[in-house]
């Protein structure tokens, strides 16, 4: 039986959707992250084809935790409404920075 402890950082969970069927893996794995680990920090950061899918399919309860690819809005002509939030930078420097600040990659 795998047991867990919990240190004095609290665990950070970056899921990685690329695409539409990864985003809704993304925000069915993130549901259960929060329903079993509340304490967890959980993030989506969509780019290529699951940015239009999150803008065509919101979820009331997992668009403040989803981050947005700006360079897919800029080549999709499109912008994202709250409360989706967009990245400072492409979707992949900005993975890579949260991975150096301790968020653990998850690819959905």
């Amino acid at each position: 039986m795998m047991t867990t402890t919990h240190s004095q950082e609290a665990l950070q969970i970056l899921l990685h959707a690329p695409t539409a069927p990864s985003l809704a893996r993304a925000r069915s794995n993130a549901a259960n992250i929060v329903r079993s680990a509340p304490h967890v920090s959980v993030r989506i950061v969509v780019n290529a084809e699951a940015v239009a899918a999150a803008l065509d399919q919101p979820d009331a309860a997992f668009d403040a935790l989803t981050l947005v690819c700006p360079n897919t809005l800029a080549r999709l002509g499109r912008e994202a409404p709250r409360p989706l939030t967009v990245l400072a930078m492409g979707a992949v420097l900005e993975i890579a920075e949260m991975q150096m600040k301790g968020w653990c990659y998850v690819r959905a």
